[in-house]
């Protein structure tokens, strides 16, 4: 099983001092957490996409390219590519270039973002979302297999003998997830073409993630991809540890109180009572992580997000050693006894596929002029819906 962090690149104020990084000392931080990450024998690192203040990763691929020429293992992710208003084009050049720097260490999570206004500042309407979100990933998808593609759609001019390059490192583009919190059109769109699928699943009760989860699973089998325990899932996550539990609560609760995304609403204690929020000590992360196997099946991979709500720079590198030393190995050693050996361990490395001769498992492959999802089981006037 896969584990590893996501980063949002907040630029928080810590509570506790008053202080708030410039946003050269967050980016730099977000690349000492990347390191540490390696160091510490994590899989994963996730950035996410943002255009707006208070976040600074507005350009992924520049980040996880640094980040490629100072690691060796680590695989490097975005936590959301945002697939409504990048051009399609684009996309699929930056991430084969990153391919290629990084020796195929790579892989993205498709997303629409939580930022409404970014629509406009793109040039899109953010009433067609999920129509956006279809109709360029389909795009990408050509763009990745085909050498030389015609073109024409909605919501960009059309292509005509055009060639994206570089070319997919070995001709094996990277493994893509969709990722969503409350749209059934992701997960059935990731289950069509055989993708991952990945709930972020931070902010909902576990309630509403089986259902997501559930959903991707029935139409990836529908879809003739596998069973549906076959299906790549992954899941977010969020922890604070202390060797002790009160420890844990005490230094974490200013920075849960002051936080844009928490404070002013629930209780920590609430949030935690419902979400996957676990502040306490190492074994309470281990057994309440444990636990989500139960509620989702086995999965492949499991992010968690850390450098956030101003905690500083020194205390989430404190974090990441516990993860590493205390928390991970445990965690792994459980999930690799209890899954069944037809279930993947992890998402598809580049040189399985390579080996493979695929591009993903038992991908779908679509006729050059289709730009529909076949038998899509859930409408665009479904979203928002918990199923």
């Amino acid at each position: 099983m896969e584990f590893g962090i996501f980063s949002v690149g907040d630029v928080t104020p810590d509570p506790t001092t008053g202080r708030t990084p410039t946003e050269a000392e967050r980016i730099q931080a977000m690349v000492r957490i990347a390191l540490k990450a390696e160091e510490v024998g994590l899989d994963v690192f996730a950035t996410g996409e943002h255009h707006n203040p208070p976040f600074v990763p507005s350009s992924p691929t520049t980040m996880l390219g640094y980040l490629a020429a100072q690691t060796t293992r680590l695989k490097l992710s975005t936590s959301t590519t945002l697939i409504t208003t990048n051009d399609p084009v684009k996309i699929a050049e930056d991430y084969s270039m990153l391919q290629h720097l990084s020796g195929g260490r790579v892989d993205l999570m498709m997303g629409r973002g939580n930022t409404g206004p970014v629509y406009p500042w793109f040039g899109k309407d953010i009433r067609e979302g999920i129509n956006l979100a279809v109709e360029n990933y389909h795009l990408l998808r050509r763009l990745w297999r085909e050498d030389v593609v015609d073109w024409a759609g909605k919501f960009r001019t059309p292509l005509q003998s055009f060639t994206a390059t570089p070319r997919p490192l070995d001709g094996i583009p990277p493994f893509v997830w969709h990722g969503s919190i409350r749209s059934p059109e992701i997960a059935e769109q990731a289950a069509f073409y055989g993708d991952g699928f990945f709930h972020n699943h931070i902010f909902w009760p576990t309630e509403h993630t089986r259902a997501m989860v559930d959903l991707y699973r029935q139409r990836f089998e529908h879809h003739g991809h596998g069973r549906a325990d076959q299906a790549i899932v992954g899941l977010g996550g969020q922890v604070f540890m202390r060797a002790s539990s009160q420890d844990a609560v005490h230094e974490f609760r200013p920075y849960f109180d002051a936080a844009p995304v928490y404070g002013h609403g629930p209780s920590m204690e609430e949030f935690t009572a419902q979400t996957p929020l676990t502040v306490g000590s190492p074994q309470q992360v281990i057994e309440r992580y444990l636990g989500f196997r139960d509620d989702v099946g086995d999965y492949q991979r499991q992010l968690f997000l850390m450098d956030h709500a101003g905690l500083p720079l020194k205390t989430v590198l404190e974090q990441l050693d516990i993860l590493g030393e205390q928390v991970i190995p445990v965690l792994r050693k459980e999930a690799d006894a209890l899954r069944p050996a037809h279930v993947p361990a992890h998402a598809p490395t580049h040189a399985e596929l390579l080996a493979a001769g695929v591009d993903a498992p038992n991908a779908r492959v679509l006729p050059a002029d289709s730009a529909d999802l076949s038998e899509p089981g859930v409408t665009a006037g479904q979203e928002g819906s918990t199923r």
